[in-house]
């Protein structure tokens, strides 16, 4: 039996399948709202405790999740907590699950030291790296340990590959301890990405409406509407671990294909202190995105054979139907064939590289919704 104490109540773990229950001196113990409850039963303590990292009220501490060895080897995940001088929310910004989609990676880097716990109501988690083998050995898209993607395993398996049990460490010490989560993307190596949002509609009107206003205080200006899995046991995706657990979240992508530019990262930096004013955490306003641009579904291009693949447009083009979105050739610069857009929309992404196999993506269109938001 796990138990957390704090000044009023006592955190029980009740029997498997049956949720934890609230404790207090008198009373019997009842079933909680795990959405919620227990993230405010540990910000209201002197302290919070993510993996090692233990922050004392006003403080900031650091630390690790470590991911336990199993069929292949464990290793650490960087962790920092700002447990803020008053009470809160509790937010979770994680990044990092491809270890190559470098802007995200430094923005949260950034937020450790550009959040002061003085400053702060609530409790802030910042995780900037996930994917460590994947940073370490330079491996786009996947952890190179198991050959799975990192975006993707959620809530993870504790006896599954080394990708599984970090997802399951995630949803444990992160998911559940948080009111809300960020999840922060870019554009991997082989992606030139212009910046956008996810917004997962859940059908709960009153979560959908927090998350929209949360988005919408972040700041970027385009955003994919999002029908993700509903099941919390199948929930694939970060975002969506947390959003299937009730708590209002989204994902955020800002950066493209190596270097990581100043302008990409303050995007996300600024979007997150955006998004703290919105949730009272920080102190001042924020202005929300006043007539964003909504993407209702996102239409790929997939290569079907190698080559040596030549881009007509760049990111954030607006293409026709039937456009030419580029031209492929063999390695002796023989044409094998034109990519043209199957739908009108946006460039949300364009392969930034030559290289090409089949099967990899060459483009994202997003088509634009006409109905209003």
């Amino acid at each position: 039996m796990k138990t957390l104490v704090t000044a009023a109540a006592l955190l029980v773990v009740g029997p498997a399948g049956a949720g934890p229950y609230l404790s207090g001196a008198g009373h019997h113990p009842r079933r909680i709202d795990t959405r919620h409850e227990i993230a405010n039963a540990q910000d209201a303590a002197a302290s919070f405790t993510v993996g090692t990292a233990t922050a004392q009220r006003g403080q900031r501490a650091y630390g690790v999740l470590k991911v336990p060895a199993g069929s292949d080897a464990g290793y650490d995940i960087p962790v920092a907590v700002l447990h803020g001088a008053t009470p809160g929310p509790v937010l979770a910004i994680v990044s990092g699950a491809h270890g190559t989609e470098y802007a995200s990676i430094v923005a949260v880097q950034q937020l450790i030291d550009a959040v002061k716990p003085a400053d702060l109501s609530g409790t802030l988690i910042l995780i900037p790296l996930v994917n460590v083998p994947s940073f370490e050995k330079l491996t786009p898209h996947v952890n190179p340990t198991d050959n799975k993607s990192m975006n993707s395993r959620y809530p993870g398996d504790p006896n599954g590959t080394q990708t599984d049990r970090a997802s399951a460490v995630i949803t444990r010490e992160v998911v559940e301890r948080c009111d809300h989560l960020i999840d922060m993307h870019g554009g991997d190596l082989d992606e030139n990405l212009r910046p956008y949002s996810y917004w997962t509609v859940t059908g709960n009107q009153k979560q959908d409406q927090e998350s929209r206003a949360m988005l919408l205080a972040f700041g970027l200006d385009h955003i994919i509407i999002s029908e993700r899995p509903k099941d919390p046991r199948a929930s694939r995706f970060l975002e969506n671990t947390a959003t299937t657990r009730g708590k209002a979240s989204f994902t955020a992508e800002a950066g493209r294909s190596g270097p990581v530019v100043a302008g990409d990262v303050a995007a996300l930096v600024n979007g997150t202190l955006g998004t703290m004013k919105h949730l009272k955490m920080l102190a001042g306003t924020t202005k929300p995105v006043a007539a964003p641009i909504w993407i209702e579904k996102i239409v790929s291009v997939p290569a079907d054979r190698e080559g040596v693949f030549h881009a007509s447009v760049d990111r954030d083009a607006r293409v026709a139907k039937g456009a030419k979105i580029g031209f492929v050739t063999d390695y002796l610069n023989r044409p094998l064939g034109d990519v043209t857009a199957p739908d009108a929309g946006i460039v949300m992404f364009i392969r930034a590289v030559p290289s090409l196999k089949k099967g990899d993506t060459i483009v994202n269109i997003g088509v634009v919704s006409t109905q209003a938001r």
